[in-house]
């Protein structure tokens, strides 16, 4: 699903999409999103976060409240940094800043959707690690018990770093491995690791669990030694 509220914008995109294969619904501001998406449910939403009525943002925790794994690429302008920050905090899987290719776009769109319909790679179908249980295979995650409220993309992520403890990973290993991108930009690890260690750790500004390696990336510490924030 396209929203968007810029009519030239909605229908060349959509048109272009549409010729590459996909099946689109474009609508022009986010009650109309909601209510289509209610009503029917779409595979992805690619969403304009400058919306008249309901803001992007809105929209898009509306949207992750309704689906957790639901594909979601945020469309920003350039000078929108701290939009973009927020949209991702807010649920967005990825952004992409105008002006863009529509190449890229469908690039992008492929991507996340190949990823929605493959089970992350794994050794166990369970991984443990203290308090913490991962049903790779079912797609849920529980800490202490309780089942935690993840995106699909926040999933994978906390099942590549359960995989591969004690590694250190740079944000350009974990965009080719998880995002599954040649390029991307950096900050998108950053917003989902730091989201993520919300939903793992006791406290995220001292994390024992996902550890930030300075100058090179992240590690996962499964002996709670993690001592960076």
């Amino acid at each position: 699903m396209l929203v968007e509220d810029d009519r030239t914008m909605r229908e060349t995109v959509a048109a272009y999409l549409a010729r590459a294969g996909h099946d689109v619904v474009a609508v022009a501001d986010g009650d109309a999103a909601i209510s289509r998406f209610a009503e029917s449910g779409v595979d992805l939403v690619l969403l304009d976060l400058m919306l008249p009525g309901t803001s992007g943002l809105e929209v898009t925790r509306r949207l992750r409240a309704m689906r957790r794994d639901l594909p979601l690429i945020m469309v920003t302008a350039r000078t929108q940094e701290h939009e973009r920050v927020q949209g991702l905090l807010a649920g967005a899987d990825d952004y992409i800043t105008k002006p863009f290719s529509l190449r890229e776009l469908d690039l992008r769109i492929r991507s996340l959707l190949r990823r929605a319909t493959t089970t992350p790679r794994a050794t166990s179908d369970i991984l443990v690690d203290g308090d913490l249980r991962i049903e790779v295979a079912a797609g849920r995650a529980v800490r202490d018990g309780e089942a935690l409220t993840l995106t699909a993309r926040e999933f994978d992520l906390l099942v590549w770093f359960l995989q591969h403890p004690g590694v250190v990973h740079s944000r350009e290993d974990l965009i080719r491995e998880v995002w599954g991108w040649n390029v991307g930009d950096p900050s998108t690890v950053t917003v989902h690791v730091r989201r993520l260690r919300e939903k793992v750790e006791t406290d995220p500004s001292r994390p024992t669990r996902l550890a930030t390696v300075f100058g090179k990336g992240y590690r996962w510490d499964t002996d709670g030694s993690a001592g960076t924030p």
